[in-house]
């Protein structure tokens, strides 16, 4: 039988119904578009799931059925092949019989990839207990003889795996353990480079493949870094503005203005998470606002001054207790009932004087308004505990992100526990410069080089509090 080899290094994931090999299809090839189930048998055919960087394929992924029957097939190979150098053609010989045949269906487009030159990454589920019926599986694909490698997914919360190693070490040349839904993008590269030695006609173009994934990684995470800080310049400088008469009162519409402010920021902070969701792939990422308690919960709330933003000490360290308005009341930001009133509600007449004005001020020509105009202006916003705010729940919203599987179907959800103390992941430098950055932007500054600080201070605090998230999580 002949049939058209792979150009590219393919992996067919193959093993039996339901056991997750959709999921590791999916993470490896980094695509939600593959269908997965919690039912056996969501997988009907073969698919190949090409993993391109800008546009170029450097690997593959076959998605492929369960087998359904397995011992059949086995006694069907036995009968035609009575020495090991029989065994490959036995199983082409198979196919070629069975092609079209619906009795065979499932394992006809199991093995037909695997025939064409894939290696196999074999699935099963090492939190369900061993059993013998895998085993005629098994032995089917050690007669194909190409590259080999079991993976033990962790479905559920019971561990059979040692058992299971026992079992695979005896078919398949490497045996790993690996969670398809909660891996690290590091873990995917690990298994890459484990397939690399295993075929030496792969070595070369896996290398070159994982070196790709990680520059193009690098080139998302940076992508993402720049949308929060972004997100950062223009919350920093957003305003509400209302046109009134001279006449009028300001009293009846500083809340009105605080609210449409509120919903402004908030809009901006929404959209940069959309955006970064994006960037790696999730656009289609579901987030319900009442499961996320912390990243969720009103930007304005006051839990979420004392949960992300600088405590007492760092905020005296960068030079700043409380937060100002211009023209407004002064209303600390620590410790205080109001948090956010005096720190965002600011009026000026013509866009410099107090929330009350002066007619003198109202006439001069500001904002290109007619002569005799009075403008009430609510922000920008002065506090100086609100942009550390917004970045702590844009980095842990971005490591979330950027750490997601693309098998990881469920809502992004996020726990208190997962805010960091700034003095942990920064140094008392660190902070500082973070500070006359911000300083630059709160002015209005629109040099490019200020971003770029503010981004590449961004990048230090992800990676140190995924370290964190990373030791925590180990010493459990």
């Amino acid at each position: 039988m002949t049939m058209d080899r792979w150009t590219e290094p393919t992996l067919a994931v193959v093993g039996h119904p339901n056991k997750g090999k959709s999921s590791i299809v999916s993470t490896l090839a980094e695509d939600r578009t593959v269908l997965i189930g919690a039912e056996a048998g969501t997988t009907v055919r073969a698919r190949v799931y090409p993993m391109r960087v800008d546009g170029r394929v450097i690997y593959n992924l076959v998605d492929t059925p369960g087998f359904q029957r397995a011992r059949t097939v086995l006694a069907w190979l036995q009968e035609r092949a009575t020495s090991a150098d029989e065994r490959r053609p036995a199983v082409e010989a198979f196919v070629e019989a069975h092609r079209g045949n619906a009795r065979f269906v499932d394992e006809c487009e199991l093995l037909e990839p695997i025939l064409r030159g894939a290696g196999i990454l074999y699935v099963v589920d090492g939190s369900v207990p061993y059993g013998p019926e895998y085993e005629a599986e098994m032995e089917i694909l050690r007669w194909t003889g190409q590259p080999s490698m079991a993976l033990i997914n962790l479905i559920g919360s019971d561990y059979h795996g040692e058992a299971w190693k026992n079992a695979l070490n005896q078919y398949f040349r490497v045996v790993r353990e690996f969670n398809a839904v909660h891996s690290e993008f590091s873990q995917r590269l690990a298994l890459l480079r484990v397939f690399g030695e295993l075929e030496p006609a792969w070595h070369e173009p896996l290398n070159e493949a994982i070196s790709v994934l990680g520059e193009a990684r690098a080139y998302l995470d940076r992508q993402a870094y720049r949308a929060i800080a972004e997100m950062m310049a223009e919350m920093l400088v957003a305003d509400e503005t209302k046109k009134i008469s001279v006449e009028d009162s300001a009293e009846g519409y500083e809340d009105k203005l605080l609210e449409t402010l509120k919903s402004k920021l908030r809009r901006i902070e929404s959209t940069a998470r959309r955006n970064i969701e994006r960037i790696y792939r999730f656009g289609d990422l579901e987030r319900q606002e009442s499961s996320l308690p912390a990243l969720q919960e009103d930007l304005f709330s006051e839990d979420q001054w004392y949960l992300w933003g600088l405590n007492r000490k760092e905020l005296l360290g960068v030079g700043a207790v409380g937060g100002a308005v211009v023209g407004g009341a002064l209303d600390v930001g620590i410790g205080g009932a109001s948090l956010m009133l005096g720190s965002l509600v600011g009026a000026v007449v013509g866009g410099a004087a107090a929330l009350a004005g002066s007619h003198q001020l109202a006439q001069s020509k500001v904002m290109n308004l007619p002569m005799g105009g009075k403008v009430l202006q609510c922000g920008p916003v002065r506090d100086r505990n609100f942009p550390y705010v917004v970045l702590a729940r844009a980095i842990v919203h971005r490591n979330l992100v950027g750490a997601r599987s693309h098998a990881d179907r469920g809502r992004l959800e996020v726990s208190k526990e997962q805010s960091f103390e700034w003095s942990d992941v920064t140094t008392a430098a660190d902070r500082a410069r973070l500070e006359r950055t911000i300083g630059k932007l709160r002015d209005g500054s629109t040099n490019p080089e200020f971003i770029d600080t503010l981004s590449e201070l961004i990048a230090g605090v992800c990676d140190r509090v995924a370290e964190q998230g990373r030791a925590e999580q180990n010493s459990l």
